[in-house]
């Protein structure tokens, strides 16, 4: 029976060590489809090792928030549901990668695209596949599990998509809604889980059905941690990955 396997991940946040691990799991399993939903940069030192890691593996990447205003030079707008700590970290953490992330990079994420729509052929049957970063028309909406169908319903009838893939939230999840699936890969590099594992997707198309895993990782948060220590950026991001903060 033919079959295709993909692996879909994002939300990265300049987290290299938990991004090798991802991309380590994915070789060893031997899929070679890969996609990323965004989010490469910000919150741990290695933004620009992630950019150059995702361009040299040439994987296809669309354009997460935080992509979007570091690689357009967009002015960081506080979020009301965040801390005084939090803003004030979140403020000093994205300076910091305007101010380090190459010229050449920054291009890059500027010039990536809004969102991907595939369509795969088994047989006889055509699977549509929507990637977005948060929603359809919007990089920056929450999308969480426990929202009413309706919500998923509109976005099923605009892609047209047999299955959606969003990020974002940093939160995992699949949800089936009647013969469509909205599923969220959950964080690469800055999980909002209470594990704080790196977290992947795996889709395996069969020309009779679909079918989706979340896969989440340990991977190297100490190393993560004091390097996170070690550079300009807040040493709170460092203690979410703790899960302290």
């Amino acid at each position: 029976m033919k079959m295709i396997k993909i692996a879909i991940f994002g939300d990265i946040h300049g987290n290299l060590p938990a991004l090798e691990t991802v991309l380590n799991d994915i070789e060893v399993r031997g899929i070679k489809q890969k996609y990323c939903l965004g989010d490469l940069v910000d919150f741990a030192p290695w933004g620009n090792e992630v950019i150059d890691k995702i361009k040299k593996l040439n994987i296809s990447c669309i354009m997460g928030n935080h992509d979007e205003r570091i690689g357009r030079d967009l002015p960081i707008i506080p979020i009301a549901r965040h801390s005084e700590i939090e803003t004030e970290a979140r403020f000093i953490a994205i300076n910091h990668s305007k101010k380090t992330i190459t010229a050449d990079n920054k291009q890059f994420l500027a010039e990536l695209p809004f969102h991907i729509k595939l369509n795969y052929i088994i047989g006889q049957k055509h699977w549509n596949i929507q990637l977005v970063h948060a929603s359809i028309d919007s990089n920056t909406n929450y999308i969480y599990e426990s929202e009413d169908d309706e919500i998923f319903n509109a976005m099923f009838t605009e892609s047209k998509a047999d299955i959606i893939f969003m990020g974002h939230t940093h939160l995992s999840y699949i949800k089936q809604i009647e013969d469509k699936w909205a599923v969220n890969t959950g964080s690469v590099g800055r999980s909002r889980e209470e594990n704080r594992l790196a977290s992947y997707a795996i889709l395996t198309l069969t020309e009779e059905k679909l079918e989706t895993e979340i896969i989440q990782l340990t991977y190297p948060i100490d190393k993560v941690v004091e390097a996170i220590e070690n550079s300009e950026i807040p040493n709170y991001y460092a203690h979410f990955l703790l899960n302290k903060a």
